[in-house]
């Protein structure tokens, strides 16, 4: 594969001039609906196992037995995102993206941190469509037929004064190449072709039947052109490219090195190959571990992309909870959800699903909403109910450390616990007077029941300190309403002599 020369604000090491961007809507489009790219700065969790999964599609071969384990790389790393660029294979137009990571150490685990956004939306163009060649498509001697409503969308609208009516259209692939082609209407019936210009596209793009075309109208009124490829197996492996072992060992060599020197370590994501994103916003996968309680029988949908590049929800049933590979990958959160999925849906959908990747129809908030009024009820003051010897036999695997223990470790990295998610869900804006003191109430509450070594009731009480910082922003009276207040006395006693940590939003890799 030879990487392109496009990409996201990188400099050109010869020249010392500026690359060409990449174009960030067409890249979406390629990559599809459900695609999202963590924002750079930010903290992501990286699932090693998932990147194997990539790395067995693109080569049709599972990971063999004999591929050593990394004892220092855990099943789930917490890294910093210094880097994301998009980019385009020269020859294939496949779409990856390269991301640059780096292990946070315990310290900055336990930093106070403020999450920017769970991730890059996707930038899906909203006037464009998606066709999937057909035979007489990719033939040398014919044209491409559009459907009528996609023409009429997409292309400009043609002179049907004329005999009969055609226009030159120009459009420009990912890598900023034009292709022009012949739009005419014509034929018994008449329908919307491209004639000439499309045998040449599709000799040079090799496109066969079943590949994917994308025609797209900006706003700039511009037109773009891209492709996906069918998922074709690979019977023949170059010489010169590494065989699927090597690889393997390579990129968990890669991360262990990595997560036992908090270095920086670069993977390349294909989202058209790659079965699962297997780097997620950290404020995703604390949501999903945390704040959804799911158990064997429960009913739930998840995203699915259609032929036509659009978005539908299939319907399942939860079958089970375990690891997937407890030998390889022992307390591993990544596809441990087992699901059914609805007869007439199943077709070719993974018998395993991520927590994070599914949306539960009936959900159990594990910790109380940093939004009370949206409460239907207050928060039952006995929190600890929630974490009894009982979750194990409800699907609260995710809940249990090694040893059995239930608590907030069992992420496979320390100090993280109900912080982020609390953080990421702050609005200053609604910082009232009246929101503060029921959400002070609900928390107090909430802790009786709570000793004061206890591991949670350290973890809320330290979140309150970038919650009271950014009231002091939106409420110039807090400071005078507040220092009374016993809730936060008992804050100040918890944290006192630990310092007020910083947020860190982005640090270079050293």
């Amino acid at each position: 594969m030879k990487l392109s020369t496009s990409g996201l604000s990188l400099l050109d090491d010869e020249g010392g001039g500026e690359k060409k961007c990449l174009n960030s809507e067409l890249w979406h489009a390629c990559a599809g609906p459900l695609v999202s790219l963590p924002t750079p700065g930010t903290r992501v969790v990286y699932f090693p196992q998932g990147h194997s999964e990539q790395v067995a599609a693109t080569t049709n071969k599972e990971v063999d037995g004999h591929i050593p384990n990394y004892p220092s790389l855990p099943p789930q790393l917490i890294c910093q995102l210094h880097n994301v660029t998009m980019h385009a294979d020269v020859e294939t137009d496949e779409v990856y993206a390269q991301v640059m990571l780096q292990p946070l150490t315990l310290e900055e685990q336990k930093d106070t941190f403020l999450p920017l956004e769970l991730g890059i939306p996707s930038k899906q163009p909203t006037n464009y469509f998606c066709k999937t060649l057909t035979a007489s498509d990719t033939s040398t001697h014919g044209g491409f037929s559009v459907p009528r409503r996609a023409a009429e969308k997409v292309f400009p609208p043609l002179d049907f004064s004329q005999q009969p009516p055609a226009q030159e259209l120009i459009a420009r692939d990912l890598h900023d190449v034009e292709w022009k082609f012949r739009h005419i209407f014509r034929g018994q019936p008449k329908r919307h072709l491209l004639t000439t210009g499309w045998s040449v596209f599709v000799s040079a793009k090799r496109l066969v039947a079943g590949d994917s075309v994308l025609f797209i109208w900006n706003e700039k009124n511009q037109l773009l052109l891209g492709i996906r490829r069918a998922t074709r197996p690979q019977t023949v492996t170059p010489s010169s490219v590494l065989s699927s072992d090597s690889m393997h060992i390579g990129l968990l060599a890669a991360a262990a090195h990595a997560a036992s020197t908090n270095s920086c370590f670069t993977v390349f994501y294909n989202p058209r190959a790659s079965p699962s994103e297997f780097v997620i916003p950290l404020s995703k996968y604390v949501k999903a571990v945390f704040h959804t309680r799911v158990s064997v029988g429960m009913r739930f949908r998840m995203l699915f992309e259609t032929e036509e590049s659009s978005v539908r929800r299939y319907m399942g049933t939860i079958t089970g909870i375990s690891e997937l590979d407890p030998v390889r990958w022992p307390n591993s959160h990544w596809r441990s959800v087992k699901v059914g999925w609805d007869e007439s849906t199943a077709g070719e959908r993974q018998p395993r699903v991520s927590l994070w990747d599914i949306e539960p129809l009936t959900t159990f908030p594990m910790y109380p909403s940093m939004f009370p009024l949206r409460l239907k009820r207050p928060w039952h003051p006995g929190v600890s109910s929630l974490l009894d010897s009982r979750d194990g036999a409800n699907g609260m695997m995710w809940l249990r450390g090694a040893t059995g223990e239930h608590g907030l470790n069992s992420l496979n990295f320390q100090g993280v616990g109900l912080l982020p998610w609390m953080q990421q869900r702050l609005d200053p804006t609604l910082l009232g007077n009246d929101l503060n003191q029921q959400y002070q109430a609900m928390l107090a509450a909430g802790m009786q029941s709570l000793g004061s070594g206890d591991l949670l009731r350290q973890q809320i009480m330290q979140s309150q300190q970038p919650f009271q910082h950014l009231q002091q922003r939106t409420n110039p009276g807090f400071n005078r309403e507040h220092t009374s207040s016993p809730f936060r006395a008992t804050a100040e006693q918890s944290t006192r002599g630990t310092g007020t940590a910083t947020p860190t939003y982005f640090s270079e890799c050293t």
